[in-house]
């Protein structure tokens, strides 16, 4: 099977395209932003797809990170996921960005604790841990870098994640032996195609995660009274 993975839940607009079995992605672009992921993503996919024998019919799946992150750019990715889904008639699986930043720690680290901070602003992080084997240690959250490092608990720790080196300061200040895991920008999208592989889609639904409510609120103060 072939699956599309596509990440626009943080710092970058990645589309990868893996073949079930296979050790490297047929075909990846990764392109590092802040903004403007929604007029990126098309054209990066399209021109993949362009460059692969069997273009968009060959797909068997597409994967996309649901969150935690940007509420706008997780918005995207679902959306047009969805719509790739539907087009194509594939199932579409969500894939967490905790979880793509974890993956390859948990598949390369043996008796140690994952765990993975990624910026929530205003001095917060959406965290997540995972005990040895990638059972899940500490659920999903939204929370304090000092709490985050007491919920960790006593051990070693390898931290994944925007705000990984952050979150050592604190574990070092408890006496905590954290490593910080090289490449923190984002997650990796051939971990993204992976775990979308290995998903099910009755249990994987592309829905988001967004682990708080939106910054903004609508404005009702000047709304007009109906008649």
């Amino acid at each position: 099977m072939r699956i599309l993975a596509i990440d626009t839940a943080l710092n970058a607009c990645s589309v990868a395209v893996l073949e079930a079995g296979e050790s490297a992605p047929l075909a990846f672009a990764s392109v590092a932003m802040e903004k403007g992921h929604a007029e990126a993503l098309l054209p990066i996919v399209k021109k993949l797809m362009e460059g692969l024998d069997g273009g968009f019919p060959s797909l068997g799946r597409v994967a996309v990170t649901v969150g935690p992150g940007s509420f706008t750019g997780i918005r995207v990715g679902l959306s047009a996921a969805r719509a790739m889904g539907l087009a194509l008639k594939v199932p579409v699986v969500g894939v967490s960005t905790l979880s793509a930043y974890a993956a390859p720690l948990i598949a390369d680290v043996v008796g140690e604790v994952v765990a993975v901070a990624i910026d929530a602003r205003h001095g917060n992080v959406f965290f997540q841990a995972f005990a040895p084997g990638g059972r899940t240690l500490v659920s999903p959250r939204v929370t304090t870098l000092k709490e985050a490092a007491r919920a960790i608990g006593a051990g070693s720790v390898r931290l994944a994640g925007s705000a990984a080196a952050a979150l050592a300061i604190e574990c070092w200040g408890m006496g905590l032996k954290a490593q910080v895991a090289d490449g923190v920008g984002s997650p990796d999208i051939f971990w993204v195609a992976r775990l979308g592989l290995a998903a099910d889609p009755q249990a994987a639904a592309p829905k988001p995660l967004y682990l708080r409510p939106p910054n903004a609120t609508p404005q009702i103060a000047g709304r007009l009274a109906r008649v």
